[in-house]
This record gives C-alpha cells, sequence and structure tokens, in this order.
C-alpha cells in the first residue's frame, strides 16, 4: 500500500494524540495499523456551527495540527514543530427550521464541535464537499502524511531535477528504508547526499544551485497567498453584485420558477453569453440557485436583494455603486491630500458638501435617502432595543432623514413621541418611505438645519451616523447646539460603526473611516474618543453597546453644570 510507508514511520515510535476526539482518534487508528498519532502532536480543529444561517450556504471548516517531534541529543530534549492547517468548504442544502429543530432534538449535534457530524445524520444536512472529507469529521489524514514526507523523506537531488511534487504523496519506490537510522532515536532519518557531491566535484554547469535545491522542501517556501488573491480580485465580486441589483436580475427572479440565462438577458436587454456569466458568479457567490431547470434567487437575494424587500438592501448597494465606487477611482489623491474627492468627481468646486454633492438634485437626493433608508431599517430594531429608553416620553431624531429608526422607537416605546429633524428637501421627500403603520401618529417631522435653526424640545436627542461625517470642530459645534437644548437627565443616543481604541482590529468600521476619507469631512472614531467629546459638552454615564450587526449605540445623559 503507497500510504504504508508513511504511516509506517509511526510504528516505531511513542505517539501522543493531544485530542480527546473519538473521530480523530478513529481515523488516526485506522490509517496507522494502531498508531496513536504523531511525536507529542497537538491538534487544534475550529468547526462550523449548524444554524438556519447557514442554510443552502458554504462555509469553510479549517483544522490546525501542529507536529511536535521529539528526540534526544546529548541528554537533552529536542525538538521540531512542524505546523499546517486545512481548509474544506462544505455547502449545506436549503434547511427547515422544521428539519433544524428535528436534527438538533436527534441528539447528534451534542457532542459535535461544530454542531453536526458529516458522517452521521449530519451528512443529511449537507450539498457538497470540496476539499478534504476527513477534515469535516476531524482530522485531515492527506495533509498529515505530506508533512510526514516532508518530515521523514525530505526531496533528493535527482526527485528536484525530475521536478518530482513533494506536495503529494511520493511512490514506494522513492523511500529510503523504513526504520531510522541505526543510533538515531527518533529522529528523522537523513538522506544520503553523495550524488550531490560527486557531481560538484565534477564541476558541472549549475552544481551550485542543484546542491542549494537538494535541501529545499515545501517548509522553506512561503505559504501560498489565497487571502491575498481573494483581496485583489474582491472588487470584481463587489462590481458584480452591484451590475445584476442594477439590473434588477433579483427583482426578476423574486417569488418566481426558475428562469433560463437567455429568458433572462432577453427581458433586461443584454447579450446572453455577458448575462450568464453573471448569474454564474452570482450563483457561485450564493445568490443565486442553479439548477437544470435555470437561476432562481436565494433566500438571501429574495430578503435583501429584491428592490421591494422589507430589508432590502438596494438602495445601499445603487449608491456604492453610482457614487462610491467612482470616489474610490480617487482614492490615492484622498490619501495624499486628507480630504474627500467629490470636486475630482464633479469637475466643479464643492462649496456645501452634502447640497452640491448628495443632494444636488431630487434623483441624487432619494438615491441618498434610499441608501441611508436601507442600512438603517436594518439595524433599527437592535438601536431601538440596545437600552432601556422607557424613562423618555419624548425624542428627537436630529438627521433622522426617512424616519425609519423614529418608526423602530414609536413601535417600541408606544408612550414616546419622536420628532424627525432634517433638512427641508429631505422632508418633503420623505412621504416616499412612510407605510401605513399605528406608530404614524406618534411621529412628527421638522424641517431645519441642525447647524443653524433650533432643535425642536426633547428628553431624548437621537445622531444616527450623522457624527461621522464631519471633522471635529463641527462635531463640537452640533454637541454643543444639542447640550444647549437638554434639561439635566435629558439623554443622547448616538449610533455609529465604532472602532477598536487600537484601531486595528474592527475592519468594517476602518473600511467606513476610509470611506468617510473619500466622501465627507469626517472619520470614524473609537468609544474613548465619542466618551471624550460627550464629556466635553456635559454628558456623562456613558454607556456603550456593540450591536454585533453595522452599528454600535451609546447612551449618555445630560448632567448639571
Amino acid at each position: 500500500m503507497v500510504l504504508c510507508p508513511v504511516i509506517g514511520k509511526l510504528l516505531h515510535k511513542r505517539v501522543v494524540l493531544a485530542s480527546a476526539s473519538p473521530r480523530r482518534q478513529e481515523i488516526l487508528s485506522n490509517a496507522g495499523d494502531g498508531a496513536r498519532t504523531k511525536d507529542a502532536s497537538l491538534m487544534v480543529t475550529s468547526s462550523p456551527v449548524v444554524s438556519c444561517r447557514l442554510s443552502g450556504r458554504e462555509h469553510s471548516v479549517f483544522t490546525g495540527v501542529a507536529i511536535v517531534h521529539c528526540s534526544s541529543k546529548e541528554h537533552q530534549l529536542d525538538t521540531r514543530v512542524s505546523e499546517f492547517y486545512e481548509e474544506t468548504k462544505v455547502k449545506f442544502s436549503e434547511l427547515s427550521e422544521e428539519l433544524l429543530w428535528e436534527y438538533i432534538h436527534s441528539g447528534e449535534p451534542m457532542d459535535k464541535a461544530g454542531g453536526y457530524g458529516i458522517q452521521a445524520l449530519g451528512g443529511m444536512l449537507v450539498e457538497s464537499v470540496h476539499g478534504d472529507f476527513l477534515n469535516v469529521v476531524g482530522f485531515p489524514l492527506n495533509h498529515f502524511c505530506k508533512q510526514l514526507v516532508k518530515l521523514y523523506y525530505p526531496p533528493r537531488p535527482e526527485d528536484l531535477r525530475r521536478r518530482v511534487k513533494h506536495n503529494s504523496i511520493p511512490a514506494v519506490d522513492t523511500f529510503e528504508d523504513l526504520s531510522d537510522v541505526e543510533g538515531s532515536g527518533s529522529e528523522p532519518a537523513q538522506r544520503d547526499t553523495g550524488s550531490c557531491d560527486e557531481k560538484a566535484q565534477a564541476g558541472e554547469a549549475g552544481q551550485a544551485a542543484a546542491e542549494a535545491e537538494c535541501h529545499r522542501t515545501q517548509e522553506t517556501l512561503p505559504p501560498f497567498p489565497t487571502r491575498l488573491l481573494e483581496l485583489i480580485d474582491g472588487f470584481m465580486l463587489s462590481k458584480a453584485l452591484f451590475t445584476a441589483c442594477k439590473l434588477k436580475v433579483f427583482d426578476l427572479l423574486k417569488d418566481e420558477a426558475p428562469q433560463k440565462a437567455a429568458d433572462i438577458a432577453s427581458k433586461v436587454d443584454t447579450s446572453v453569453c455577458g448575462m450568464e456569466r453573471l448569474l454564474n458568479i452570482c450563483a457561485a457567490m450564493g445568490l443565486l440557485e442553479k439548477t437544470e431547470q435555470g437561476y432562481s434567487n436565494t433566500e438571501t437575494a429574495n430578503l435583501y436583494l429584491a428592490s421591494d424587500g422589507e430589508y432590502s438592501l438596494h438602495g445601499i448597494i445603487m449608491h456604492k455603486n453610482d457614487l462610491t465606487w467612482n470616489l474610490f477611482t480617487y482614492l490615492e489623491f484622498a490619501i495624499r491630500e486628507g480630504t474627500h474627492q467629490h470636486h475630482r468627481l464633479l469637475g466643479k468646486k464643492v462649496e456645501d458638501l452634502f447640497q452640491d454633492a448628495y443632494y444636488q438634485s431630487p434623483e441624487t437626493r432619494l438615491r441618498f435617502m434610499r441608501a441611508m433608508h436601507s442600512m438603517v431599517k436594518l439595524t433599527a430594531c437592535q438601536v431601538a432595543t440596545a437600552f432601556d429608553l422607557s424613562r423618555f416620553s419624548s425624542a428627537c431624531d436630529v438627521g433622522g432623514c426617512t424616519g425609519a429608526l423614529a418608526r423602530e422607537l414609536a413601535r417600541e416605546y408606544p408612550r414616546m413621541q419622536v420628532t424627525v429633524f432634517d433638512l427641508p428637501d429631505i422632508i418633503e421627500l420623505a412621504a416616499h418611505f412612510q407605510p401605513a403603520r399605528p406608530q404614524a401618529a406618534q411621529i412628527h417631522f421638522a424641517a431645519g438645519d441642525f447647524f443653524r435653526d433650533p432643535l425642536p424640545s426633547a428628553e431624548l436627542y437621537v445622531l444616527c451616523r450623522i457624527l461621522h461625517d464631519w471633522p471635529d470642530d463641527k462635531v463640537h459645534k452640533l454637541l454643543s447646539r444639542v447640550a444647549e437644548s437638554c434639561k439635566p437627565g435629558a439623554g443622547l443616543l448616538l449610533v455609529e460603526m465604532l472602532l477598536d481604541e487600537e484601531k486595528r482590529v474592527a475592519q468594517r468600521a476602518l473600511m467606513q473611516s476610509l470611506d468617510m476619507l473619500v466622501q465627507t469631512e469626517g472619520r470614524e472614531r473609537s468609544p474613548g474618543e465619542y466618551q471624550c467629546l460627550l464629556e466635553l459638552h456635559g454628558f456623562h454615564q456613558v454607556q456603550v453597546v456593540h450591536l454585533g450587526g453595522v452599528l454600535d449605540a451609546i447612551l449618555a445623559t445630560k448632567v448639571a453644570p
């Protein structure tokens, strides 16, 4: 058997498996004919969790393995560590809630690190596996064998000249004697390098390079930059999604039977070949289902990508496609100059950022409002319930745009009267976003400029995604105006994307801060920075809640001077 020379090395050693997983023990025992695992090995696995969110989606299973080879040299312990990880992509079928509960009640997920066992009942949930099946079970046996090859059988000069691939498991005839070199204890066997020396003595051309290659193993090569390549091409995926939304592909397929690429292309007036490629990448991204009958929406597409969905992100996607995408072509200028790039995009000087760039026409104003509406609506329930606001009988959503957050506050707190305060042009169009709901009587709209006009009276003021648009001087000006309108005990609710204090972990917020550089005069800030700003204006008892989505919430109370 081809694997015997590899696993056979374990039979002569004391092997420790640093894991209590019975599945890993079974895999290693079966493969090693009784071997328990590698010399003092440490294996750590991270598995997925079964949930409704994985229904119809692809997720990755990662297993990290460390092989610690121990030997004795001159009565001293010597160790060599070899580390690797394996990724396997697993796609779940579309799962009903009833099926998930039935699986949970079976008791099988309870002793599984990832919540499902693909080798047992969990296999019913899985549609496809790309990669090492045993990695999903618990241990990447194939990759483990390759590591043993590198540890005990480094490539010979003749292998390198023949371009033998040592990231695969070699044939039996490429191995030396299976036993360790006599007297070497548990040290890996060393190869005879005489062939390299003989050719060096013969003075053959290029021998120096061959000598260096003799000792070059896969461990000396850098890891393949998979993640980096994904980042390099990431903009293509975004643009494919944007284009599908602009062509209303997801609207066309919503609640419809599967359709062929040619039929979709005909309805949206595109080429068949172009549409088919667009549909294929959307299916690969998990946005569409592709079957023999044609293409259809996933649940995600129906909920978030169709323009008429309750939680549709179509508005923010169109804003990013039509404006943000173009602004980011000037990112280098923004980095060099430290300012937004609307003047380059518009080809003219921008005096008033919002009036000249975002509100220059009814169309661009509506596009901006749809973008804000979709993001706020997505998170409004989390924001409204982040803190207990029942002590406030009135609230003013400063810069509240379409009133999406105001409606959620009114629904959550029936005795609260909420005023949406924004520019006259915004208030005029806000009626387009007003559904007929019982909370309508609690919500009022008032027109004005929050930098110039008096703010409506309220016990709670809300600034949702407002402060990040402005530099510190204007933030101080706005907070000062809010503080002047507050009585002691009044509250201020800030809703923003919060940076971590060291500005290196919160990737989404860091990316948003770069976006603010290109688009506005502002930036994202950390909880500590917001606390300092608030305390300067008499707001204390600062509480922070990370909402787990795209936004976070801060509540502070105005105290008497």
